[in-house]
């Protein structure tokens, strides 16, 4: 099964009809991909996904695990704009080494290489995606990006993947208030781990929870920690925990 779904949206309310949902601003797709999220209105995290313009239409690559929910998502706030959502019968293509014709960098990190969107069935080029995202601290849809994600915790700043600029989308208020009036006291952090242990092992320190471990990779991982609490010497299961510098 693909791990990804590319799916076509069109019509003429398309781009204002995204642009008053998802938390980045699509007039950067005039430049290339756009990576942005959809949020409950509470602010959590529901979906995230690539946005590319092709001619009058967009498209949008988002997770397979995610794709049924997000399009009746979609449905449920399309109300009668002119928008149409379909499948788009291409696949994705992604990869670090040279880039083809077509294709374009991804917007979360230069490390990230290109995505490509054709007919040709999903594929990759074998590059070490945990690897990558472990040294730059970036969440994986499913893994660190769940239903009890906040996208400021999970660094989406950094990622390129929200505009506090843009105006309203849904859960826009929660969002700007965590920016703009609150010192955020848990997120996704870049930790040491000595071996390896299960994705979603808890973390202790001084017999205390802490947080979370997610993806591990060259004595690496991906943690969500309280952040008051995650210092000095933590532990997840056997391994030993340490903030990365």
């Amino acid at each position: 099964m693909p791990n990804r779904r590319i799916l076509r949206l069109s019509g003429a309310d398309t781009d204002s009809f995204l642009q008053g949902l998802v938390t980045n601003d699509i007039g950067g797709l005039e430049d290339g991909l756009v990576y942005a999220a959809l949020l409950t209105p509470q602010g959590k995290y529901l979906a995230d996904f690539f946005l590319k313009r092709e001619d009058d239409a967009v498209l949008l690559d988002v997770a397979e695990i995610l794709a049924e929910g997000l399009v009746k998502r979609l449905g449920m706030y399309k109300l009668r704009a002119d928008v149409t959502i379909k499948e788009s019968g291409l696949n994705l293509q992604r990869g670090t080494g040279p880039a083809p014709q077509g294709a374009l960098p991804d917007p979360r990190h230069v490390d990230m290489g290109w995505r490509a969107y054709t007919a040709a069935p999903e594929s990759d080029d074998g590059s070490d995606w945990d690897d990558i995202r472990v040294r730059h601290c970036i969440p994986e849809t499913g893994i660190e990006l769940t239903s009890d994600s906040y996208i400021l915790e999970s660094g989406f700043e950094l990622l390129n993947g929200v505009d506090f600029k843009k105006g309203c989308y849904v859960g826009q208020e929660v969002t700007a208030r965590m920016k703009h009036k609150t010192e955020l006291r848990k997120g996704l952090r870049r930790v040491t781990v000595d071996r390896s242990a299960p994705v979603g092992t808890e973390i202790f320190a001084n017999g205390k929870p802490v947080g979370t471990l997610f993806t591990q990779s060259g004595g690496a991982g991906i943690a969500y920690l309280r952040l008051d609490r995650a210092t000095g010497d933590m532990q997840a299961d056997l391994a030993n925990v340490g903030l990365s510098d």
